[in-house]
């Protein structure tokens, strides 16, 4: 950078420049998840101008500052650049309302906020406009990361190019000097980041769907795999949806969580329009998906997509409440899957999924309570567990996870079980290792070494695929 560029006013962009994403669908998504009867009136607002528009989402909703994703690196760089005695403004097409309470939240960095009104929109050229008539023609640097901002750069004596392509950069040299280029790391591709945003690697727990199929020993015929295999597509995009939708609602609480501030609609690597776009169409899958196999089916999942967004927006602070709707959501995809290939389930497998699956649920909130006891925390956030209730929901767990094995050992000398298998003695092998199993997820759990999902420690375990093979070997010789 040269003296002269050292000494000029810097313009700072701020969607996608200094805030990762763009706070207009940080806005729209806010409104609708607390209002949601005001998405009706959006469209109609698009009529008042993309000015209009803004000022009228930013009348009926208020972005936290702190609550938004930055990049690192831009401020960091601010940072340096206002030490050095160097002007700083915030210049953005967002409404004035958001962009104001960002620079607030920045203390002092910039000297001042240029921002869309109710009538003018401040991008492109109109943006351009400003900043000459301000500091004219070449008369300052401006910090962008869009091709719509080559418009400004073509009035600017310099650029700062934020992640940025290879291409975008060299228009950028060929239109003013360049300052800085500054890039931070993205997460692979955008499919990559979407196939992270819909959680793909929770699809194992779908595979519940096939427990019916495997257990009916229908497993042969065709027509009822492909009819499971449907059905595992419909959960999966319904689950992948709700995700999404979780993620929405949870934006400003995950960027304050260590790990899932790292999740692709929080750290603002994948733009929220994007999850506008996947919710919907996985839903329109999914119900397409559960009518061509039938009207029960579907209900079943309808009854699955409302129980999880019960679990998601009521159920979820209340203490053991929140673990009898897991618990239920782990059964409802076993009666999902019996239900798609029209099997009666028996009692004793609805017994068992009731008992191991509360057992899991109640794993996983002791996970979550003992790693707050180590980092000193009193209460859990948004639930409704403290960290005293660790010994009485161990007591819980264990004593649940020890009454599916014990449904287990008794359904082996029922009648039931002597008229799908010719030899019902191989089953006790399933018994002891169903036992160990629940034994040593709540062993480590008590150490402090279980995942906070027990069904996602499974899946990276050694231990499980050895139970999982003994299960299956076993369920075969008893057959």
């Amino acid at each position: 950078m040269t003296d002269s560029l050292a000494h000029m006013p810097l313009a700072v962009d701020m969607d996608g420049t200094l805030v990762c994403g763009d706070t207009l669908w940080e806005a729209c998504v806010k409104l609708v998840v607390h209002k949601p009867w005001f998405a009706l009136l959006l469209p109609f607002w698009l009529f008042r101008g993309k000015a209009g528009f803004k000022a009228a989402i930013s009348r009926h909703v208020t972005l936290n500052p702190a609550g938004l994703a930055y990049h690192a690196g831009v401020v960091n760089y601010l940072q340096q650049q206002k030490q050095q005695g160097r002007g700083l403004w915030l210049v953005t097409a967002a409404n004035h309302s958001i962009a104001d309470g960002v620079a607030a939240h920045h203390h002092g960095l910039f000297d001042g906020v240029l921002a869309s009104d109710g009538e003018h929109n401040l991008s492109g050229r109109h943006k351009a406009a400003t900043l000459v008539s301000r500091f004219g023609e070449k008369g300052f640097v401006y910090a962008g990361n869009a091709p719509v901002d080559l418009k400004v750069w073509q009035h600017a004596a310099g650029a700062v190019v934020v992640n940025g392509a290879d291409a975008l950069v060299d228009k950028a040299k060929t239109l003013t000097q360049l300052e800085h280029v500054i890039r931070e790391p993205v997460a692979r591709s955008v499919f990559a980041r979407i196939l992270r945003a819909i959680r793909i690697h929770q699809w194992t727990k779908n595979l519940l769907l096939f427990v019916p199929l495997v257990l009916s020993h229908t497993w042969g015929q065709v027509d009822y795999v492909l009819t499971i295999l449907l059905a595992f597509i419909a959960f999966c995009c319904s689950a992948s949806a709700i995700y999404i939708i979780n993620d929405f609602v949870d934006l400003e609480a995950d960027r304050q969580h260590p790990q899932k501030r790292h999740r692709p609609f929080a750290a603002g690597i994948l733009p929220l329009y994007w999850g506008v776009i996947l919710a919907p169409l996985l839903l329109a899958i999914a119900f397409t998906l559960a009518l061509h196999i039938d009207l029960k089916f579907t209900f079943t999942l309808l009854a699955y997509i409302v129980l999880t967004l019960a679990y998601s927006f009521l159920l979820k602070p209340y203490a053991l409440l929140d673990v009898l709707a897991l618990t239920s959501l782990y059964t409802l995809r076993i009666i999902g899957g019996a239900v798609a290939i029209h099997q009666v389930l028996s009692y004793w497998l609805l017994a068992f999924s009731m008992f191991i699956f509360l057992s899991l649920a109640l794993s996983k909130r002791y996970s979550e309570l003992h790693n707050l006891k180590q980092l000193g925390t009193g209460k859990q956030r948004a639930r409704g567990y403290h960290v005293e209730d660790l010994p009485i929901i161990i007591i819980f767990g264990i004593s649940s996870g020890y009454l599916a094995v014990l449904v287990t050992v008794l359904y082996i000398n029922d009648l039931q079980a002597s008229a799908l298998y010719t030899h019902p003695l191989w089953l006790w092998p399933v018994a002891m290792a169903v036992l160990y199993w629940i034994s040593r997820i709540w062993l480590l759990a008590h150490r402090g070494e279980l995942h906070e999902d027990p069904v996602l420690f499974a899946i990276h375990d050694r231990a499980s695929y050895v139970v999982t093979l003994l299960v299956a070997i076993s369920l075969l010789l008893a057959i």
